[in-house]
């Protein structure tokens, strides 16, 4: 309905050193990663090596009930996850945790990312004789680990085996009988961290803010590459394949995580703040107030009001009702179904020049259809400040952005032409050779969706739908 980006998911773990509700951990820290995926959520437990699990669509509030976390019972660990799907599309076998029963014992998986050679995986275990039961490449993960274990001794040396040969983003928890494993990939695209509550039990989750909802402390990142062993109360790492430069997502700090978060050292509050501030700096504009788009573009239109001294002011209320199973609209209903998502203060914009900052345009439709809002809510002039550089390129790496040929920023020659689409007065992006001011790095970070330079060579990457495609020919 709305021409939005989305992640793939969010992980996050505990291990407890004796048994506990790990559910309702769980269940809050899966809470608080909501907004990394909204279509499906699950959570398995383990009590004295038999894991049970509860996985379906619909939210956490939804899914879970105070019965259905008792139904889990306790144990001394936990892993959960909240999903969208991009590859792999809706399909309630890709639900995670993924829970595998092989011949030396039992692992629930959770995956947030995406594979780039996830189809020629999958092909080498079918003419193995593996069966598929979903079309995510979170099962090429569990397959890989799972045949490498079957000849060593530790599921963490199937963990560092299986590493060289599964390429891309991935950012994992995996529990067995007796362990939680973390690990994440060399180049660490996507984010992972660790925390410790004040009784000592350990927690693994995606954004810092998982860790906040729980009372733990943060640790620190899971580096990339790097394979974090719990078990028996302690925490050792596996550092083997920790000898890249880490290529965090930079779509993370500006769309993404929690304003409250805290990923590779960076607040995500910050980063976005500096983004207005940037924008103000390389595209000023004459205007009387300065309005955010609900959530990621607040911060993005504080930094620019601080930077430009052009007061800022509230300019949108934003419907938080909207979950997972708002009524799909009509052709002809879609703009009402915008003013259900999102509202304008008409005191706020009536009469005056305003620049309105938002963190993407993707087709350009849901922008264009913000800005009808606001001439029609009074306001004089309509300013459109864009806090990424516009997206020119696919991503590869768990974020769902649209094909080329339907990207806005490819469809126009210029900026102007984007504008007129739009129906702005103006439009100015975010410069793509100052991404790396968000976060203090100078080039630790992906930005190929903005300029096509992958820190991987994704010439054979799978395509979007693959699996599906595949299996209804």
């Amino acid at each position: 309905m709305f021409d939005e980006m989305h992640e793939e998911c969010g992980v996050f773990g505990i291990y407890e050193k004796n048994t506990a509700d790990v559910a309702s951990s769980v269940y809050f820290g899966l809470y608080a990663l909501q907004h990394r995926g909204q279509e499906s959520c699950g959570i398995a437990v383990c009590d004295d090596g038999v894991i049970n699990h509860k996985k379906a669509d619909g939210l956490v509030s939804e899914v879970f009930s105070r019965e259905e976390l008792n139904r889990l019972g306790k144990g001394n660990m936990a892993v959960g996850h909240v999903r969208y799907s991009t590859f792999g599309g809706k399909n309630h076998n890709n639900i995670q945790p993924l829970v595998i029963r092989h011949i030396k014992g039992n692992l629930a998986l959770v995956h947030n990312g995406n594979l780039i050679n996830a189809a020629e995986l999958r092909k080498s275990f079918e003419l193995s004789g593996a069966i598929f039961h979903g079309t995510s490449d979170t099962e090429a993960i569990a397959y890989s680990i799972v045949r490498e274990r079957l000849s060593c001794s530790s599921t963490e040396e199937a963990v560092e085996r299986a590493m060289p040969h599964i390429k891309g983003a991935y950012s994992c928890i995996l529990m067995t009988a007796t362990k939680l494993i973390a690990f994440r990939d060399p180049d660490g695209f996507r984010p992972l961290c660790i925390g410790i509550t004040h009784d000592g039990a350990y927690v693994v989750s995606s954004e810092s803010c998982g860790l906040d909802t729980v009372g733990a402390k943060f640790l620190r990142d899971v580096k990339a590459g790097e394979i974090i062993v719990i078990s028996d109360g302690k925490l050792r790492s596996i550092t083997t394949h920790c000898n890249k430069k880490e290529n965090i997502c930079i779509f993370e700090y500006i769309y993404f995580a929690r304003p409250d978060s805290v990923i590779e050292g960076t607040s995500v509050h910050h980063a976005r703040i500096k983004a207005g501030e940037i924008l103000s700096e390389s595209s000023p504009v004459d205007a009387d107030i300065v309005i955010g788009v609900p959530d990621s573009g607040l911060d993005a239109a504080l930094g620019y009001s601080r930077a430009s001294r052009i007061p800022y002011g509230t300019g949108f209320i934003k419907n938080k009702y909207i979950g997972r199973s708002f009524i799909q609209p009509s052709q002809n209903q879609r703009e009402s179904a915008v003013k259900i998502k999102l509202n304008v203060i008409k005191e706020t914009v009536q009469g005056k020049r305003v620049i309105m900052i938002d963190d993407s345009i993707v087709r350009g439709t849901t922008c264009a259809r913000i800005v009808r809002l606001l001439r029609e809510a009074g306001a004089k002039e309509v300013h459109v400040r864009i806090s990424s550089p516009p997206f020119v390129h696919s991503c590869y790496f768990g974020t769902d952005i649209d094909s080329e040929e339907n990207l806005i920023a490819c469809k126009y020659d210029n900026i102007s032409e984007i504008a007129e689409f739009i129906g702005a007065d103006s439009l100015a992006y975010l410069p793509a050779e100052s991404l790396g001011r968000l976060i203090n790095s100078d080039g630790g970070f992906c930005n190929g969706c903005f300029t096509g330079n992958y820190p991987l060579d994704v010439s054979g990457a799978s395509s979007k739908n693959k699996f599906d495609e595949k299996i209804h020919k």
